[in-house]
C-alpha cells in the first residue's frame, strides 16, 4: 500500500473523503472541502466479496484506518461528507448500503453519504456533472450516460462481465489475443503467429495455457493481462489490429446505446430530455494502451455517434468521488440519484 500526500489546504476545518474501490485495488482520497490539494491512499488488493456481495466489514477494516490517517495529515477534526465508489455497487452492494452509513457518520463524522457504483465515479471523474456519456474501460468495459435536469436518468449500456458482456474490454481482448494464438498453435485458419509468440514468452507453452487459467479464480484479470500484448502486435499483425478494430465496434455501440438523446434547437418544451451535442469521454487503463485501440475507437465513435463531441476527461473515478462529495456540501448534486447506480444518505 502506499500514501501519497498533497500540500494546499491542510489544517483547514471540514473535509469530504473519495473512495475507489474496484478490480485493481483500493483507493481513499481526503480533499478540503473549500477545495485544494488531496491526500491519497492505495492498495493493489481489492475488496472481496461474499453472500450479501462486496465484504462491507472487510471495505471498512482498510477504509477507515486510512481516512483517519489523512485527517490527521489534513489536520482535519471530521467528514462533511463521503463518497464511496464500488464496481458491483448497483448488483453487489447490498451489504454496504446496510453497513456503511451507520459507520462512516460514527467512525468519520459524516454528515452526508453517497454510495456509487465506480461507472457513476468514473462519469463524475471524466464529465464532472455535464451531460454526455462516458466509457470506462479496463478489464471490462461499460457505457454510462445522462441528459442531466428534472428528468435526466442514467442510461446504461454494457458492464455485465467477461461471462455475459464486457464486450471489447480487456478480459474481451485478451481472449480474443489468446484464442488467435492457439489457432495458430493448431494451424487452424484465422490464427496469429505474432500473438502465438507473445503468449510463449510471457505465459509460457502454448499447450499448457489451459492449466493454468481455467482454475483461476480471477480469470478476467489474467486475460486482460494479455491485452497489451494485442497491442503491441497490432502495428504489424493483421489479425491483432482487427481484435482491436472488433473491440473498437463494442466500445463505441455502447456509447451509443448510452448516449442521452440529442435534440434539436428549436425542440418544444414537451421534448424527451436530450442534449443538443452531447459529450463522450474516454476513462480507465485499457486506453493506456494508446493509438492502437484508441484510433478505431475514435474513428468508430464518430460513425455511431456523429452527433457527440469527443472531449478528454478531466479525472479519474476517485476525483470523481471526491467531486460527488463535494457536491454534496454544497447542495449542489446534479447527476440523477436513483437508489441503484447513486444512493444519496444524509
Amino acid at each position: 500500500m502506499s500514501l501519497r500526500t498533497g500540500t494546499a489546504g491542510r489544517g483547514r476545518a471540514g473535509a469530504v473523503l473519495g473512495v475507489d474501490s474496484g478490480g485493481s485495488g483500493l483507493r481513499v482520497a481526503l480533499a478540503p472541502a473549500a477545495g485544494g490539494s488531496p491526500l491519497t491512499w492505495s492498495s493493489p488488493v481489492p475488496v472481496g466479496t461474499g453472500g450479501r456481495g462486496i465484504d462491507a466489514p472487510e471495505l471498512l477494516e482498510r477504509v477507515l484506518p486510512a481516512a483517519r490517517r489523512l485527517l490527521h495529515e489534513a489536520g482535519s477534526p471530521g467528514c462533511d461528507a463521503v463518497c464511496v465508489g464500488a464496481a458491483g455497487m448497483a448488483t453487489l452492494g447490498d451489504d454496504l448500503h446496510a453497513v456503511l452509513p451507520g459507520v462512516l457518520r460514527a467512525e468519520l463524522g459524516a454528515r452526508r453519504l453517497a454510495l456509487a457504483s465506480d461507472a457513476v465515479t468514473a462519469y463524475a471523474g471524466a464529465l464532472g456533472q455535464r451531460p454526455g456519456v462516458v466509457v470506462a474501460a479496463g478489464t471490462g468495459v461499460i457505457a454510462l450516460g445522462t441528459a442531466l435536469g428534472p428528468e435526466g436518468s442514467w442510461r446504461r449500456a454494457d458492464g455485465w462481465g467477461h461471462l455475459l458482456g464486457d464486450c471489447g474490454g480487456g478480459a474481451w481482448i485478451g481472449r480474443a489475443g489468446l484464442e488467435a494464438a492457439m489457432r495458430a498453435f493448431d494451424g487452424r485458419a484465422g490464427g496469429s503467429p505474432a500473438l502465438l509468440a507473445r503468449l510463449e514468452a510471457v505465459l509460457g507453452p502454448a499447450c499448457g495455457l489451459p492449466g493454468k487459467l481455467y482454475p483461476r479464480p480471477d480469470r478476467p484479470a489474467v486475460l486482460a493481462s494479455f491485452a497489451p500484448e494485442v497491442g503491441r502486435c497490432a502495428p504489424d499483425d493483421p489479425v491483432a489490429a482487427g481484435i482491436l478494430r472488433e473491440a473498437a465496434r463494442h466500445i463505441a455501440a455502447s456509447a451509443a446505446a448510452a448516449c442521452p438523446p440529442a435534440v434539436s434547437p428549436d425542440a418544444g418544451p414537451d421534448a424527451a430530455p436530450g442534449v443538443a451535442a452531447p459529450e463522450v469521454a474516454l476513462t480507465g487503463g485499457l486506453f493506456r494502451m494508446g493509438e492502437p485501440l484508441l484510433s478505431p475507437v475514435q474513428e468508430e465513435l464518430q460513425m455511431q455517434l456523429p452527433q457527440a463531441r469527443m472531449t478528454t476527461a478531466q479525472g479519474d473515478p476517485l476525483a470523481g468521488a471526491l467531486r460527488v462529495a463535494t457536491a454534496l456540501t454544497e447542495d449542489s448534486l446534479a447527476l440523477p440519484v436513483d437508489g441503484a447506480l447513486l444512493r444519496v444518505v444524509c
